[in-house]
């Protein structure tokens, strides 16, 4: 599905560099996400020492690619990559506008790995998704790139219409007041382990070939064969009859494909939690009957 996404918006999209993810998934039996996220990164460092000379930066959803299905990996995998653009003179972009403030068990993911990149995307979180707004961070090195006399132009002159609009502002200060005043991350990790319990069931069920939790999200991959990992065909478009059934028992989810997942809002309770499971059991089961 991602392919076809792709196609259709090539005529847009600047040329790039694709490397393999590092998806653990897709790890040998026995293989731990650790020893398969270095081995793929195997697959990245080949990249840089090739492409170098020519690529600006690297760009990375830390520890979870959401839009691509929830895939999944350890933190390693950053940790070389940090080293490996460091030694190759290549930035690192770390998007972290879906996993950040909180949402992998730290406040953002690149912590897991103890590393910090050149720029760092944020957004949804940072106003706790009231209002739309988004920020860049990057280093003073970056900064000071740009910073210099007018007659120079070197300035990075750039913006947009509503930046900085007050209000968004306002929602992303009161959201940062609530990290600084509730301790947010601990109460997201015994809500995470509270999710872990409530999805064990699925690791039994046999059109579910995994169970996969960074944090605050959790995925389950539906397949057509558990053993083999065969995927039903997205034309048959199980994720909606998931997505259907559902919102009639009152639970409102997003499959992407036919991967469901959950990202609940942080205020969410134990009970709310099994609700959730409950009803998306059911609802694979309903998406199964024909």
């Amino acid at each position: 599905m991602s392919n076809c996404i792709k196609k259709t918006y090539a005529p847009l999209l600047m040329d790039v560099i694709t490397v393999p993810s590092p998806d653990c998934y897709f790890r040998e039996p026995g293989e731990s996400w650790q020893q398969y996220s270095e081995r793929r990164f195997e697959l990245m460092e080949a990249t840089l020492a090739r492409y170098a000379n020519e690529v600006c930066a690297v760009i990375v959803e830390p520890l979870v690619q959401c839009a691509g299905g929830m895939r999944m990996y350890a933190p390693i995998y950053l940790e070389r990559l940090r080293a490996a653009c460091d030694r190759y003179q290549v930035h690192l972009i770390a998007d972290e506008i879906a996993v950040g403030f909180g949402r992998t068990g730290t406040l953002f993911a690149c912590e897991q790995a103890s590393i910090r990149p050149d720029f760092m995307c944020l957004s949804k979180g940072l106003t706790g998704g009231y209002l739309p707004l988004a920020a860049v961070l990057t280093t003073d090195a970056v900064y000071q790139a740009f910073y210099d006399d007018y007659n120079k132009l070197t300035a990075f002159l750039h913006s947009h219409s509503y930046t900085g609009n007050t209000l968004a502002c306002r929602a992303a200060l009161a959201t940062l007041e609530l990290f600084a005043q509730t301790d947010v991350i601990q109460q997201n990790r015994s809500l995470a382990l509270t999710m872990r319990e409530v999805v064990k069931r699925f690791e039994q069920h046999p059109n579910i070939a995994e169970v996969r939790q960074t944090g605050l999200i959790v995925a389950l991959e539906l397949v057509k064969n558990k053993h083999t990992k065969e995927p039903f065909p997205w034309q048959e478009r199980r994720g909606v009859k998931i997505y259907r059934y559902a919102l009639s028992q009152g639970v409102l989810i997003r499959p992407l494909g036919n991967i469901i997942y959950f990202m609940p809002p942080y205020v969410i309770n134990a009970a709310e939690l099994e609700f959730l499971a409950d009803v998306t059991w059911r609802s694979i089961e309903h998406a199964l009957t024909d």
